[in-house]
């Protein structure tokens, strides 16, 4: 009895010192800033940079619409001549006018109508954008959720086994196993110590993607994630989802406006193709002129005139089936994106009905049953009753379950969010 009494006692010391070694294997000292996801998607929407270079798209093409306003430039023109004045006495003189085009056609108008279009579509392109990016960054929240816990489970399995290696070596100087049995404990639990300093370095490369779609450029801070795998239950219905998705979705409104943008693009073409009107006005001064045969009094003259162009160019049609193959071009790439929209929903309806599934599936008592299945085959073995190879068998069996269980809440988790961002709506929190 005391020999028994003396081996319970050490072993309960170095079950303690073991986990109290094992929660120290994490490094968890660097600043950590604890997010809950809606604040978590707030700061990417402000301090995303890439988002924020795509905003100055918008404002490019504001600035296009006044581009497009702008009138002709007038041009002023000036001179001096001299008529061998100081040789034939013919005079000196100087000259001046002024010339501009007169656009017609409705040349003008319809470059503002088509900077105009070209700016609803950056704005409707900048949105479409940022469902993306928003979609993208949830994801990223809810794999980091996901290394977090695959992290931890590797953890409880290293305590298990590094506690059950040294008791399995106190139990090997008390005779009550072989060196053998001791050595492949010690052994298992050094592999899993390795599996977890990885499980650590992918939980902290997560993190670090956290930083980045924030905008967080200080390294020794982090985003942890505060929320959970949580209220992802939804009840869609496939054919209101498409309905939506094909009445709200940014891209297939930029699609859409891509087919005005071509209409006007074509009426720019043929404003293109009208004459303009050069007119000028100038003014000429001449000096006296005292040569002895001619000579000639200081005189004024005023002068005023048009010019119409030839257009011989506009034999010539390329400019014109070019914006009418673009219209065309249009027209299937807008159905090309309804039908793409329409693809991309059901997909993610089938996708999230199944991930959906599979959650479920690990809540009916498969966990709860392999970890009584794994406590039970440590307490026999404790007792001499099984083999270690078993107790292996049990914890890695468990070890899988869990492992596959957290990465169906991911699944789940990133289905709801593919599915939400292909049918153009938005409620996760």
């Amino acid at each position: 009895m005391h020999r028994i009494s003396k081996l319970v006692y050490t072993t309960l010391l170095y079950i303690i010192a073991v986990s109290m070694g094992a929660n120290a294997q994490i490094d968890t000292n660097f600043s950590q800033i604890r997010i809950l996801l809606p604040d978590y998607l707030a700061l990417v929407a402000r301090q995303n940079l890439q988002y924020a270079s795509e905003k100055y798209n918008v404002n490019i093409a504001e600035a296009g619409i006044e581009i497009a306003r702008i009138f002709p430039d007038p041009v002023l023109s000036a001179g001096v001549y001299d008529n061998q004045h100081t040789k034939k006495h013919l005079g000196q003189g100087y000259n001046a006018s002024i010339g501009a085009t007169i656009e017609l056609g409705g040349k003008r108008k319809a470059r503002i109508g088509l900077a105009q279009s070209q700016f609803e579509v950056s704005k409707l392109l900048l949105e479409d954008f940022f469902r993306n990016l928003r979609a993208d960054a949830a994801i990223s929240y809810y794999n980091a959720v996901l290394n977090y816990y695959l992290m931890r489970v590797q953890q409880s399995s290293y305590i298990m086994m590094d506690q059950l290696a040294e008791a399995d070596s106190v139990r090997f100087k008390l005779g009550s196993i072989t060196e053998m049995d001791a050595r492949q404990s010690k052994l298992e639990a050094g592999t899993l110590l390795n599996t977890l300093f990885q499980n650590e370095a992918d939980w902290k490369l997560a993190l670090v993607q956290l930083g980045l779609q924030a905008g967080k450029t200080h390294a020794d801070t982090l985003f942890t994630p505060a929320g959970n795998f949580e209220n992802l239950e939804r009840d869609f219905i496939l054919g209101t989802l498409i309905l939506n998705a094909q009445n709200s979705r940014a891209d297939l409104l930029a699609a859409l406006n891509s087919k005005t943008v071509a209409d006007k693009n074509l009426q720019l073409v043929k404003a293109n193709r009208r004459i303009d009107l050069g007119i000028s006005a100038g003014m000429q001064m001449s000096g006296e002129s005292t040569n002895e045969i001619a000579p000639t009094p200081a005189y004024r003259n005023v002068n005023a005139g048009i010019a119409v162009p030839l257009k011989l160019s506009n034999k010539y049609k390329g400019d014109l089936k070019v914006a009418r193959f673009q219209i065309s071009q249009s027209d299937l790439q807008y159905q090309q994106v309804l039908l793409q929209i329409q693809t991309e929903v059901t997909a993610s309806w089938f996708n999230y009905r199944a991930a959906q599934k599979q959650a479920m599936q690990y809540r009916s008592g498969l966990l709860t049953e392999a970890e009584r299945i794994l406590n039970g085959k440590i307490y026999s073995y404790k007792r001499g009753q099984t083999s270690l190879l078993e107790v292996l068998n049990a914890q890695r069996t468990y070890n899988d379950l869990q492992q596959n269980y957290y990465q169906s809440l991911f699944n789940y988790a990133a289905a709801l969010v593919n599915l939400e961002r292909a049918a153009g709506i938005w409620d996760i929190l």
